[in-house]
């Protein structure tokens, strides 16, 4: 079992014992949401570090996106459990990187592919990947290296 995945269940149960509502809620459903992905697909497996926070991120995207529905529509109470539930999601998560260390990526991974002009941003993408795979939203690499390559 993941040490990631150990990690939630120990703090499912602190949680639980602390009766901290909205920490045992975003847990269970990080859980849930953990035993879909090791069940999706031919053969159940267990999932490594690394897959378990592309599922964390995920789950954290879908509460960000949530929270920011539920503002527009003029639901506060509902808006601000979504961003609670966004925070304890990103207790576990690698910490995100800052606009600066990303553009530095974003550059090194230009050069390192030799990329030029916005046609190229697929190479770009596929070097870059790896190196930011769960500290930076896919949309915002996107845009970043869209810039770059559009100046």
């Amino acid at each position: 079992m993941s040490a990631l995945k150990d990690k939630l269940k120990a703090d499912l149960a602190t949680s639980l014992k602390a009766r901290d509502e909205v920490r045992l809620r975003t847990i269970r459903m990080a859980l849930a949401a953990i035993g879909v992905e090791e069940v999706a697909g031919k053969a159940a497996r267990e999932l490594s570090d690394d897959e378990v926070v592309k599922v964390l991120t995920r789950e954290a995207k879908k509460r960000r996106e949530a929270s920011e529905a539920f503002a527009n529509a003029g639901r506060a109470e509902q808006a601000q459990a979504e961003l609670d539930e966004q925070a304890v999601l990103e207790e576990y998560l690698p910490a995100q990187l800052s606009d600066e260390e990303l553009g530095t990526l974003v550059d090194e991974a230009i050069a390192e592919s030799g990329a030029a002009g916005p046609k190229a941003m697929g190479q770009v993408m596929k070097v870059l990947n790896p190196k930011v795979a769960g500290r930076a939203e896919g949309g915002r690499v996107a845009q970043a290296v869209r810039a770059r390559l559009s100046a």
